[in-house]
């Protein structure tokens, strides 16, 4: 047995290097992995104050309601990963027609919902982002948010007088600084011709006093210091002054008693109020302005021209305002600043067919 063990030896140790040679120290050596390109940020401080971390290049947005798709859309409608809210088929004819394509989110605040997040974390935007007035808990509902979803979230103020600034800050933030400075442009030059024609006004002691009315039987008003009031505030004395002040879309609930109490020089309605019935009624008869004939219905299309939602298109209740109330004093051109309005914030043409209906009953009839 030894003699065969020394005699097989050999061949064993041939088999061994030879296997040895075949194995894993003989294979060509692996290429080194390429480093994974470091993702580049930035750091952006909201007007919460708080301080995001944020990719440098923003290539993906999602809003947070409303209020903010409508501030939005002109600007970085390229950018969206979904869409807040839709409208009627008659409004959305003034959006890119691929913009209903993409998914429903919901809205983080307002009566009508909540966001998904489910549908937030599959459509994977790089940050969301909030505009308008700051509400209460907002910071800490935004750091719980961006915890609970790994998603930035942000807000940045936007009220009548600072939409330009608010304007630019996103330019730069999204890398759309060009189209950023247009927007702004109009709404500082609508806002400066506002602010002037208005302090003529009041030299000249003819500011109106009105009431912005709601609701099936009109008994709702945006009252004087709401945020959903302030071109109406900006342009008219707001007849409506309450001690606590709803700072919602329907406004705070008014009775008829208090209305002819107020005694407004001239009422606005809703497009979804009561306009078509008021001049019938014998209890509405009673309001000198209803009776007088100096009432009108907000315009609208594809969104209210004073609130609904408080957005950017609000500059167009200045333009609607200043020819109501004050046309012999104003030096806006209405039919022309309106186009332009549509032609820069939604990119379409209006004809002046199609502004005719959009104010067939927004100016004071014969009573």
């Amino acid at each position: 047995m030894k003699k065969t063990l020394l005699t097989f030896l050999p061949i064993f140790l041939c088999l061994a290097i030879l296997l040895s040679a075949c194995g894993p120290a003989a294979a060509k050596p692996e290429e080194p992995k390429p480093e994974e390109k470091a993702v580049e940020t930035q750091e952006f401080t909201d007007s919460l104050g708080r301080t995001v971390t944020l990719p440098a290049e923003i290539t993906k947005v999602a809003v947070s309601g409303p209020l903010s798709q409508i501030y939005l859309v002109p600007l970085c409608a390229d950018l969206f990963v979904g869409f807040s809210i839709d409208y009627a088929p008659e409004a959305q004819k003034f959006f890119p027609a691929e913009f209903w394509e993409l998914p429903h989110l919901g809205q983080l605040y307002g009566g009508k919902g909540t966001m998904d997040l489910e549908s937030l974390l599959k459509a994977a935007p790089d940050l969301v982002i909030d505009l308008g007035e700051q509400k209460d808990n907002m910071a800490k509902d935004f750091d719980d948010l961006s915890t609970q979803t790994g998603i930035p979230f942000i807000h940045i103020d936007a009220t009548v007088e600072t939409a330009g600034e608010a304007y630019k800050t996103l330019g730069e933030l999204l890398g759309k600084q060009e189209q950023a400075e247009k927007l702004a442009a109009y709404c500082e030059k609508i806002l400066e011709k506002s602010t002037a024609l208005m302090k003529k006004i009041d030299e000249a002691d003819k500011r109106v006093t009105a009431a912005y009315l709601l609701g099936d039987k009109g008994l709702n008003a945006i009252a004087k210091g709401s945020f959903h009031g302030e071109t109406f505030d900006f342009m008219t004395e707001n007849a409506v002054v309450v001690e606590q002040v709803v700072s919602k879309g329907s406004g705070n609930e008014i009775d008829m008693e208090q209305l002819l109490l107020w005694n407004p020089e001239v009422i606005v309605f809703a497009h979804d109020s009561i306009y078509d019935t008021v001049k019938d009624s014998p209890e509405w008869q009673k309001i000198s302005a209803v009776k007088e004939g100096k009432y009108a219905k907000v315009p609208f299309g594809p969104l209210g021209w004073l609130s609904s939602p408080p957005s950017v298109q609000r500059y167009l209740g200045f333009i609607w305002l200043a020819e109501l109330l004050y046309p012999e004093e104003s030096e806006l051109d209405f039919k022309q600043e309106v186009k332009d309005y549509y032609k820069l914030f939604y990119g379409y043409d209006l004809s002046d067919e199609e502004l005719n209906e959009l104010t067939k009953d927004s100016f004071f009839k014969a009573p």
